[in-house]
């Protein structure tokens, strides 16, 4: 698996995915506590969907919205975790070339997803915030499928593009990944043709598929706080907050980890820094998703009551 010689990513040959680290007396609370968090990001993300479609009051564009999010969120920490369970218990974290490649598909395309997603989110909560009067009319059903389905087809568009740059890359030498998920970097790491081409494709990609949304979310968000500070009543600036803060406190922790993990240069000294918000972005955020908009939301926690 460590060695061999120069082939392509479609070769039978796998990959090691070096992991969390190999310390054997840590793999059993490493594959507990990831289980936990598996389960619970599961259960709380489906929860959340039963709810959107099941109570009749949360049938608007905001739960819409939130709905798709908590579908995509499984779905995402379903694309790391259980084959990162499966190596905390068999101790076998091998993963074949296929095998890699897939789980790098689905990664893409659904972290590209969630870049689109939240930047509708946060244009759907400056109509409701700015442009109050206008709101029902901007934000339609019509619209409102238009964005989260250009979401998705976006994500799948990048992820295929991306993808599809694998196979040509060379791989000789050690086939061992430093990290505990096969992710577009540290497998150009690996190769040793040149990676010019898929380099600048990815560097593109990249602004579109992160950069952009960011920026976009980032001057909805200027544009709301703007419009909060400048209503006259305490109780006004507070309500008008309340309807974004688990949103922005998602963008928050969403973008945070991911510019760590893509912007800090890959020396030796960060490459545990890196994985450990890798992790962040890819686990614990689709964990905290739930949790922040059922403690933080006053409608979803009197849906969960009834």
């Amino acid at each position: 698996v460590e060695k061999g010689g120069r082939d392509n990513g479609t070769s039978p040959l796998g990959f090691l995915l070096v992991g969390m680290g190999n310390v054997p007396t840590a793999q059993t609370a490493l594959f507990l506590l990831s289980l936990i968090i598996y389960l619970v990001t599961v259960v709380g993300n489906i929860l959340i969907v039963v709810l959107v479609v099941a109570e009749q009051h949360l049938h608007t564009p905001m739960y819409f919205f939130l709905g798709n999010l908590s579908s995509l969120e499984t779905f995402y920490s379903s694309a790391i975790l259980p084959r990162l369970l499966a190596s905390f218990l068999t101790g076998d974290r091998t993963i074949s070339a296929h095998g890699c490649v897939a789980q790098f598909y689905f990664f893409a395309a659904l972290a590209t997803t969630e870049c689109y997603l939240l930047a509708a989110m946060s244009y759907d909560r400056y109509l409701a915030v700015c442009q109050p009067l206008l709101y029902a009319s901007l934000m339609t059903w019509k619209v409102c499928l238009q964005l989260v389905a250009g979401s998705w087809l976006l994500g799948l568009l990048v992820s295929t593009v991306l993808t599809s740059l694998l196979p040509q890359l060379q791989f000789c030498g050690p086939r061992t990944i430093n990290h505990f998920f096969c992710d577009f970097t540290p497998l150009l790491e690996l190769a040793c043709g040149d990676t010019s081409m898929a380099t600048l494709v990815a560097f593109v990609f990249g602004f579109l598929d992160v950069v952009f949304p960011f920026l976009f979310t980032l001057a909805s968000y200027v544009c709301i706080i703007a419009a909060i500070l400048r209503i006259p009543s305490n109780v006004g600036r507070q309500k008008a907050f309340s309807t974004c803060s688990a949103h922005l406190a998602i963008v928050a922790a969403f973008y945070g980890s991911l510019f760590v993990v893509y912007v800090l240069p890959r020396t030796a000294p960060l490459w545990q820094l890196s994985k450990v918000f890798s992790f962040f972005y890819t686990v614990l955020t689709p964990l905290i998703n739930p949790l922040i908009y059922s403690l933080r939301n006053r409608e979803v926690r009197e849906a969960l009551r009834k």
